[in-house]
């Protein structure tokens, strides 16, 4: 029997335009974005339709890529796909919370706009950074940057992990993994070191607000970034997110979990390629799909039977 997981991709997969056409095509994704605008006071149009600076600031990435999965999700759905389980990369695991039936979608979207104002002020800016490292496995890392203040942020795929930390160790675990033999690594354009210690008060403001989540019973599993197990008992959920704003994203490890529980068919649903993309190195067998445009699913739900 197959098995499907939805994905749902994290802050730098947005993009001016994101769920623009399924605004236009239904009215189920229409009603997200414009509630999204009411419960925010935010014009979600024109953050995710147009050109602006703002949809790459991390307070207003983070509303604008939750609300676009979303209403993109929800049409999936119509057409008949169904998940088994759900992850999603940091960012994206409040759409797979929400998608396997643990918070609803308004929750979603106004608490990942609270983060992302918490992780926006948790550092002053310029004092962290992050670094992707092309070419290294995972303990060449950890063993190269063991004696520096950096972390690792994400564990991506094979050969590309994230390096997280203040400015200085970033910048000096950067030239240890040099002469230890990565390909590359790249300073990314981010505006904190997300994914660090350095980002601890902000988990500790976000269980406040988390406080005032309601929960719900989980439909189906999720799988945490935290620890890439499988989350069946939400009671664990608002631990887990408060965490995981400091700690590092096992996407790799998420990924092995679900293969090992039968998963074979995997979509990625939202702007980007991202999680696509892992997934060929990870698991170059397995079915993977990408839904960003109404016409990719078209395809994807004719090739999978559900229309």
């Amino acid at each position: 029997m197959s098995k499907i997981a939805f994905l749902f991709p994290g802050q730098g997969a947005q993009k001016a335009g994101m769920g623009q056409d399924f605004y236009e095509k239904f009215p189920s994704a229409k009603e997200i974005f414009d509630q999204a605008s009411q419960w925010l006071s935010l014009d979600m149009k024109e953050l995710c339709f147009k050109k602006n600076e703002r949809l790459d600031l991390t307070e207003y990435t983070q509303a604008a890529l939750v609300t676009t999965c979303l209403a993109m999700e929800k049409v999936v759905e119509e057409y008949g796909l169904h998940p088994d389980v759900t992850a999603g990369l940091s960012l994206g695991e409040y759409c797979a919370i929400a998608v396997s039936g643990g918070m609803s979608v308004k929750d979603a979207i106004t608490t990942v706009r609270k983060r992302g104002i918490l992780m926006e002020q948790a550092v002053p800016a310029g004092e962290g950074s992050m670094a992707a490292v092309l070419g290294l496995g995972a303990w060449e890392i950890e063993s190269a940057i063991k004696d520096t203040k950096a972390e690792i942020a994400n564990y991506n795929c094979p050969g590309q992990i994230v390096i997280t930390g203040p400015k200085a160790a970033v910048e000096e675990a950067s030239l240890k993994l040099k002469e230890a033999g990565a390909r590359r690594v790249l300073p990314l354009a981010v505006s904190g070191p997300f994914h660090s210690s350095l980002l601890q008060n902000a988990g500790k403001e976000l269980a406040k607000e988390l406080e005032n989540v309601e929960f719900f019973a989980l439909q189906i599993p999720y799988v945490t970034n935290v620890t890439a197990e499988c989350v069946t008992d939400i009671s664990q959920t608002k631990e887990l997110l408060a965490k995981q704003i400091s700690s590092s994203v096992r996407w790799q490890q998420s990924v092995e979990k679900m293969l090992a529980e039968g998963v074979d068919t995997f979509v990625e649903i939202g702007p980007g390629k991202t999680l696509a993309g892992f997934m060929r190195k990870i698991a170059p067998d397995v079915k993977t799909y990408n839904i960003q445009k109404v016409e990719d699913l078209d395809q994807i739900a004719e090739i999978l039977g559900s229309r």
